[in-house]
């Protein structure tokens, strides 16, 4: 399925060619498709590692250099990761039917939160807390956020938020959502920055019997404003165990309540955008922004 504009594609046949010609070790494992990547393709090469093929990206120099500062970031998060989570493993060239770099990591069995929701156990709220507040002990050795994506300075999303408050307007409560961006928009920043995974949503979360038992694409580790982890209490919880994460990972009532305009930022995006290409990404955004609307009514 299509999710992006100028999308790239591949397929097994490929993924199969090139890593036969580049990868000698793994030459004849069986190759298959995991669904679910909305920035790569992803195929698992055997058991133990997947192929990652990225769907966007024109210039090979530049998508090697993303891929490389994403393996860096990946492997520094697994040296104080509470649970396991994926690593770089190597990267290939580009080849015969795809013109890119891409990346292989580790693959990690378990089941995602999507499809084992997590919402109602204590126990997983405190794994998540556990989780963050061991990234947050990790030294930034003097580097801030730099960037224009979350984790940042709220306003700088005004643009974003108006696109998606327009393509909205049938699919969601636009004049009350408008409302609450306003003031969680002029929320002010008292904090400084922490180490932080940047994407923690419901794909990247591996659950078993309500446990956190592993963390997916940890290639965007790095400073940034701490509520921004906080996206996995509003995406991932209920209420009641939202207050279990909030009371065991502590932080001001500031910082909790940017950690909902994370959230939200995120959220309003994933409805519109992912609604015929990804339902599943555009429900789970959906119940992001229930969950945030009840709270702020409450």
């Amino acid at each position: 399925m299509v999710m992006h504009e100028g999308q790239r594609e591949i397929d097994g046949r490929t993924v199969r060619r090139l890593v036969d010609d580049q990868f000698p070790q793994w030459r004849g494992l069986p190759v298959r498709a995991v669904a679910g990547g909305t920035v790569n393709a992803i195929f698992r090469v055997g058991d133990e590692v997947a192929a990652r093929f990225p769907l966007q990206g024109v210039d090979p120099g530049e998508v090697r250099a993303s891929l490389e500062a994403e393996a860096t970031a990946a492997r520094e998060l697994a040296d104080h990761a509470t649970v396991p989570v994926t690593e770089p493993v190597a990267i290939g060239e580009p080849g015969d039917g795809y013109p890119l770099p891409w990346s292989v990591q580790t693959w990690l069995p378990g089941t995602i939160a999507t499809i084992d929701d997590p919402a109602a156990s204590p126990e997983f709220a405190e794994d998540l807390a556990a989780f963050i507040a061991r990234l947050r002990t990790v030294a930034t050795r003097g580097r801030t956020f730099v960037g224009d994506g979350r984790g940042g300075h709220l306003p700088d999303h005004d643009d974003w938020m108006e696109t998606c408050f327009r393509r909205s307007e049938s699919l969601l409560d636009v004049p009350r959502l408008r409302a609450i961006w306003a003031e969680l928009r002029t929320l002010p920043e008292v904090d400084a920055d922490t180490m932080c995974h940047g994407d923690l949503i419901p794909p990247n979360l591996l659950v078993r019997d309500g446990r956190l038992t592993g963390v997916l694409d940890g290639g965007g580790f790095g400073p940034a404003d701490p509520a921004l982890d906080l996206v996995a209490a509003w995406h991932l919880l209920d209420a009641p165990r939202r207050q279990v994460f909030h009371a065991s990972l502590g932080g001001g009532e500031v910082q909790w309540r940017r950690g909902m305009a994370w959230a939200f930022q995120q959220a309003m995006g994933l409805v519109w955008y992912y609604r015929a290409s990804n339902p599943p990404m555009s429900r789970w955004g959906r119940r992001t922004l229930e969950r945030i609307v009840e709270a702020d009514a409450g």
